[in-house]
C-alpha cells in the first residue's frame, strides 16, 4: 500500500469484554469519520476478552474493510493493549478512545481542529462526568490536582482517554504498567504543545466498569516512577543523590547537637540521647540513597543500550499486512 492509500486518521480502541458496546459504539464512530472527508481506519485492540467481544469486533471487520483487529493472547492489561494498537496503527493522527461507550465520537472533529491549531496532543476533558460522585469523580479530581501539581502539566483530566495525537509524538512513547494515564505528559516532556478541549461524557448502558477506588491509588503509586522517568530518566543520581545527602546532613545534625550537648554538660551521655541514634539512622540511610543511586544509574545504562521489547503477545489479527505488526512478539 503506497502512501496516497494510506489512512490519514485511526481511531484505536482497547477493548476488554465490552460485546454489547462494541456495535452501537461503531454506528455512532462510522458517521463521524465519513464526514472528518479523511481516509480513517479504526482499530480494535482486544486484550483477552471472555464475553464475545471478539466475534463482535470480527463481525465489524468482516462488513467494512476500515476496520481493524489486533487480538492479544490474554489480558495484558489496558496500557498494553494501547501500546499494541498504537502500534498497528498507520494513520498520521491517533485518536485514543474507550469502548464502552462513554466517550462520544462526535468530539473527534474538536480534538482534530485543535491538532490543526499547532497542538500536537489534545486531551479530552470530561468536565460533567456522568460517573457516581464518590467513588470516581472525587477520587479522579483529587488525583489529577495532585498528578498536575507534581509534574507540571496543568489538565483537568489526565485519566480520559479520548485524544488525539500526532503520529511523531505517540511512537516515541514506550508504555509500561498503568502508565497510559500520563501520556501526554510523557508527550509535554519531550516538546509537545499539549492542550485540552472539553468533551461530552455518557453513562455506562452494558458491561462492566473496570475502574475501581484501587486503581485510584495505583494512580498515586504510579507517580514516583513518572516523576524518575520523567525528570531523571537519564540522571538518577540527581534524584537518590539529593535524598542521600539531605539525609545525610540531618544525621550531621543531630550528631552536631549531641557533641554541643557533651561539651557543655559533662555529665551529658552522650549513649542516652535519642538524637546520636537518630544521626545514625540518618546517616545510614543517606548512604543507602546514595547506593540506590549508583544501581539506577547503571540500569539506566543497560535500559539504554538495550534492545526494545514489547508488553504484549498477538495471536491474530485482521485486515492488516504483515509488516504492520510483528506476531510472534515476546512479552516482558
Amino acid at each position: 500500500m503506497n502512501d496516497a492509500q494510506l489512512p490519514q486518521l485511526s481511531v484505536v480502541l482497547p477493548v476488554f469484554n465490552e460485546a454489547g458496546a462494541l456495535a452501537p459504539l461503531y454506528q455512532r464512530l462510522k458517521p463521524v469519520l465519513e464526514s472528518l472527508g479523511r481516509r480513517y481506519e479504526i482499530v480494535f485492540c482486544d486484550d483477552g476478552s471472555r464475553d464475545g467481544s471478539r466475534e463482535a469486533i470480527r463481525e465489524l471487520a468482516a462488513a467494512d474493510s476500515a476496520v481493524r483487529a489486533v487480538f492479544l493472547r490474554r489480558n495484558f492489561g489496558q496500557t498494553a493493549a494501547i501500546s499494541a494498537g498504537v502500534d498497528c496503527a498507520r494513520g498520521e493522527i491517533v485518536v485514543l478512545m474507550d469502548a464502552d461507550g462513554q466517550n462520544d465520537p462526535a468530539d473527534i472533529p474538536a480534538l482534530l481542529a485543535k491538532l490543526d491549531e499547532g497542538y500536537d496532543v489534545v486531551s479530552g476533558w470530561r468536565r460533567r462526568r456522568r460517573d457516581p460522585f464518590f467513588t470516581k469523580v472525587l477520587p479522579s479530581r483529587i488525583a489529577n490536582r495532585l498528578i498536575a501539581w507534581m509534574t507540571g502539566v496543568d489538565l483537568h483530566d489526565h485519566g480520559c482517554t479520548l485524544k488525539a495525537y500526532r503520529r511523531e509524538i505517540i511512537s516515541q512513547l514506550a508504555l509500561y504498567g498503568e502508565m497510559h494515564r500520563f501520556i501526554s505528559i510523557y508527550g509535554q516532556w519531550i516538546g509537545a504543545r499539549t492542550t485540552e478541549v472539553e468533551v461530552s461524557h455518557h453513562p455506562r448502558v452494558s458491561g462492566r466498569s473496570k475502574y475501581s477506588m484501587a486503581k485510584t491509588f495505583k494512580v498515586l503509586l504510579d507517580l514516583p516512577v513518572l516523576i524518575l522517568l520523567g525528570s531523571y530518566l537519564t540522571r538518577p543520581m540527581h534524584l537518590f543523590g539529593a535524598a542521600g545527602l539531605l539525609s545525610m546532613a540531618g544525621g550531621a545534625v543531630c550528631a552536631a547537637l549531641v557533641a554541643a550537648e557533651k561539651l557543655t554538660d559533662p555529665l551529658a551521655k552522650a549513649h542516652r540521647n535519642p538524637l546520636l541514634l537518630m544521626g545514625v539512622f540518618f546517616a545510614l540511610v543517606g548512604v543507602q540513597f546514595l547506593m540506590m543511586g549508583l544501581l539506577a544509574e547503571l540500569l539506566i545504562r543497560v535500559y539504554h543500550e538495550s534492545s526494545h521489547r514489547k508488553t504484549y503477545s498477538i495471536a491474530e489479527t485482521i485486515n492488516m499486512e504483515n509488516r504492520d505488526v510483528q506476531l510472534d512478539s515476546t512479552p516482558n
